[in-house]
């Protein structure tokens, strides 16, 4: 029978980590398994999708240096960090919720955090390596870490060496990897020792090394070759340095108040009953008034515009006649010369004149076909292979040459006229 879980509580679970260690706390799909009901049929094998949401017991998020990653809700959940100093003594209390995505079904428990202080940390030499073919999740796995300290060690020959902290370079403003060639998104490792950095760790501080550095190009790094087997570390990105060398900075804060308002006396709220309000006096000032003044301007401007022109009469009046008269001769010259231009007749060329054939007495068009070629042929010619006719266009009247002569000349009489009286 299926049984419906609403949520389920869990003993509170202790661990103790020390300042400066870091901390890693596996949330493992198995130990929830139990609180969920099993499948409806028995001996079907159980692989629920399970995720997790971790968040500091009344609040919704979980401190500052305590982070979580689950990559797919089949995998386990990590939480993962480094406490500090500030936290010594006081117990975090992190609430676990697990969350089943067959059956939406929750169970619960919370994780107490004891952090521990110890004298030996935190270590005076730290030194911070990328390593590029990592995730945070795969680092944080109990034998690749061992093996990356191991590797370490033997570098550096320390008597007291540990992880630090381990940050994605996603945090650290990475970017995302193309999901081809089983590209990592890359991890950064802190560890601390107690002995000064080796000669092999200083190599990357030479001039060689830093203008390759500049140049995009890998430094050449004698015991790199320790670590290529399992680990690529960029080491353009290491970070050494030695904490009882760097002076502390502290910036002079104003004294923190006690949080409480000072006191104003009661508070009076409105009362309930709320006077009416007349609106018309804020009309006339919104819209009456700039309307009003509108209309005044539009009256003005049309009166100056439509009443107060001069008008043809006037003009005429102020105008001496003597001008009058001559803008009247020149305009009816002009208009009749117009007209005489629209109906005289245009003199045809020869080319387009009907040819007479002086032997058989035919008139014979001289248009040839379009696609004849004419450039080549003389302007006149006898054309008595075509048998079209058409006929001569009529002669002009007599007299039409002496009315053309009489009106030039009373035309150049009345400009004669016109510059006498203007000189």
């Amino acid at each position: 029978e299926l049984v419906t879980i609403l949520s389920r509580s869990h003993a509170d679970r202790n661990v103790y980590p020390s300042a400066g260690v870091l901390f890693v706390h596996v949330l493992e799909r198995e130990y929830f398994k139990g609180e969920f009901p099993p499948y409806p049929k028995s001996g079907d094998a159980s692989n629920d999708p399970i995720t997790f949401n971790t968040n500091l017991m009344g609040y919704p998020d979980r401190p500052g240096w305590l982070r979580y990653i689950q990559r797919t809700p089949h995998s386990d959940g990590v939480l993962y960090g480094s406490p500090t100093a500030e936290h010594v003594g006081k117990p975090t209390i992190i609430e676990i919720t697990a969350y089943n995505r067959r059956t939406f079904e929750t169970a619960r428990h919370n994780l107490v955090i004891n952090i521990m202080s110890t004298e030996e940390f935190p270590l005076p030499y730290q030194a911070e390596f990328y390593i590029k073919n990592m995730n945070v999740e795969e680092m944080l796995a109990s034998e690749v870490l061992g093996d990356f300290l191991g590797a370490v060690k033997n570098v550096w020959q320390p008597e007291r060496l540990n992880a630090i902290n381990i940050t994605s370079a996603l945090d650290r403003g990475g970017r995302v990897p193309l999901p081809i060639n089983n590209l990592k998104e890359g991890v950064y490792v802190m560890v601390g020792a107690d002995v000064p950095f080796s000669s092999c760790l200083r190599e990357v501080e030479s001039p060689h090394n830093q203008l390759r550095c500049s140049q995009e190009m890998e430094p050449v790094i004698s015991c790199d070759k320790k670590f290529r087997a399992q680990f690529h570390i960029d080491w353009c990105k290491i970070s050494l340095v030695d904490i009882t060398k760097v002076v502390m900075v502290h910036s002079n804060r104003p004294d923190p108040g006690t949080g409480i308002l000072p006191e104003f006396g009661e508070y009076n709220p409105p009362s309930e009953s709320l006077k009416g309000r007349d609106y018309f006096s804020d009309f006339l000032v919104t819209l009456a008034v700039p309307s009003a003044v509108a209309l005044v301007l539009f009256f003005i401007l049309g009166y100056s515009m439509c009443c107060r022109r001069e008008g043809v009469e006037k003009r005429n009046m102020q105008t001496p006649d003597i001008q009058l008269v001559h803008h009247s001769s020149i305009q009816k010259s002009t208009k009749e010369l117009r007209n005489m231009s629209k109906n005289r007749e245009i003199s045809w060329p020869l080319s387009t004149l009907p040819v007479f054939n002086p032997v058989s007495g035919e008139v014979v068009p001289p248009i040839h076909p379009d696609n004849y070629e004419t450039t080549s042929m003389p302007l006149m010619q006898t054309q008595t292979n075509l048998q079209n006719q058409i006929t001569i266009p009529q002669q002009r009247p007599s007299g039409w040459c002496c009315r053309r002569l009489l009106h030039y000349r009373i035309l150049s009489a009345l400009l004669c006229v016109n510059v006498c009286v203007r000189l």
